[in-house]
């Protein structure tokens, strides 16, 4: 998502640029913002519903590494309003959830999730899931060195936007993976897996564009089509296998 900010920004309409910024803020600052915002008896549900995900997820995770015997190092969940200080510079609401490499961090306002349900038509619980789960597939990404990889493919924008689709995609498998896992341990139903696909539809770039009344243009794409984002969402929870997550070395 970092390297897609100012495409993203031209797209929605929204000022996403304070993401690129050198970020003085720390660690510690961040962490310190990460009380669960307040709001109603509903947002308190949210809250505990994304913790526990967030729980989820990355005891999957970690158990993958384990059987591979590889250390799993867990990134931090964080809750905001508004705007906030983070790793990546200052960012606000209008970003949506998103993951910031340098504090290792997992950033969500749960406005988002309304949005996500009233404006963009993906509703349920396991869209919310989906949403998280892959912003901690960049998690994935960036303590395995896959995102330095991908960072080094964007020599011009074109190259970059294409390296910026197969991370994104390759984050919808990994949460597809999570999925698989939670299936399996029946904490995901046949209802469920449509609402995350559904989420995954509702946030292709070319469904985004359409959106905001602009012409679809496949080289402006920094997340992948509706469809590959199904695909691969569907990929990994088909597969449960990280490996199965290549979209680097096969077409998107």
């Amino acid at each position: 998502m970092v390297i897609a900010v100012v495409v993203i920004s031209q797209l929605l309409g929204v000022d996403l640029t304070g993401l690129l910024g050198s970020g003085t803020s720390s660690n510690q600052q961040a962490e310190h913002t990460s009380a669960p915002p307040t709001g109603t008896d509903q947002d308190a549900e949210l809250v505990e519903f994304v913790k526990f995900v967030m729980k989820d997820i990355q005891d999957t995770f970690d158990g993958i590494y384990r059987a591979e015997g590889k250390p799993y190092r867990r990134a931090k969940l964080v809750l905001f309003t508004s705007a906030i200080d983070t790793g990546c510079g200052r960012s606000s609401s209008a970003i949506g959830p998103f993951y910031c490499p340098p504090d290792e961090h997992a950033y969500i306002d749960l406005s988002f999730y309304r949005d996500l349900k009233q404006r963009l038509g993906a509703p349920g619980d396991f869209a919310q899931a989906y949403v998280l789960a892959h912003e901690l597939g960049h998690h994935m990404q960036h303590i395995s060195g896959i995102e330095r990889q991908a960072q080094r493919l964007g020599r011009d924008r074109k190259s970059r936007n294409a390296a910026s689709v197969r991370q994104e995609l390759q984050a919808d498998c990994y949460a597809g993976v999570w999925a698989h896992s939670a299936a399996q341990r029946k904490l995901v139903e046949i209802g469920d897996l449509d609402e995350a696909l559904g989420a995954a539809s509702a946030i292709g770039d070319d469904r985004l564009q359409e959106q905001a009344g602009r012409d679809v243009d496949p080289e402006t794409f920094t997340h992948g089509t509706s469809a590959q984002r199904m695909k691969w969402f569907r990929r990994g929870f088909d597969s449960g296998r990280l490996d199965a997550c290549d979209t680097f070395s096969e077409e998107a």
